[in-house]
């Protein structure tokens, strides 16, 4: 079946972060972000696609600092919540009645209902089409006890299709040793 170009990111299940910035005068920011992946383990480099009006990316370029929240399948019913185009200022942590917790080395709050999270510090950005890609060093990382076996354990995950469809249902982590 031939589909139109633009349906390209149909094909690929990616996982849902919540990346969490703060302003300027401390007002967390959290919002969704499915455009998102590790760049490189050394050094240690996470990235997200934002939209360059997002309140995040002004957040990023005043303090330089974000967090990658990896959340459950129990926030599915929050992300008409924290996608929500609140005005500038306003905190989607409490809109979205999660609760925001100190993170280890960055200013922005991590997520405490998140699975896991990544502390990230602004290494670079450019802009690739309608987006910008901003690359974060890798700062701190953290996970809850019971979403860590070996690696992070994904039947718990949401992960982002396209528009409203969302996969909620991974079975777990597996792999096969080489011979």
């Amino acid at each position: 079946m031939e589909l139109e170009v633009e349906a390209f990111s149909k094909l690929l299940v990616r996982p849902v972060v919540v990346v969490t910035t703060v302003s300027e005068s401390g007002i967390p920011n959290a919002a969704p972000f499915s455009l998102n992946t590790p760049v490189s383990f050394d050094p240690p480099l996470y990235g997200i696609s934002c939209d360059p009006t997002h309140d995040t990316w002004q957040n990023i370029q005043e303090n330089g600092d974000f967090v990658v929240n990896i959340v459950g399948k129990d926030f599915g019913d929050l992300m008409h919540v924290l996608e929500t185009d609140y005005p500038y200022g306003d905190n989607e942590i409490e809109h979205a009645g999660l609760t925001a917790e100190k993170a280890e080395k960055v200013k922005p709050p991590r997520i405490k209902e998140a699975k896991a999270w990544i502390e990230c510090k602004q290494e670079t950005n450019i802009v690739l089409g309608n987006h910008i890609w901003i690359v974060g060093r890798v700062v701190a990382v953290g996970v809850q006890e019971d979403s860590w076996k070996e690696v992070i354990d994904v039947k718990d995950l949401l992960c982002h299709i396209a528009g409203q469809f969302f996969a909620v249902d991974m079975k777990e982590a597996r792999y096969k040793r080489a011979k």
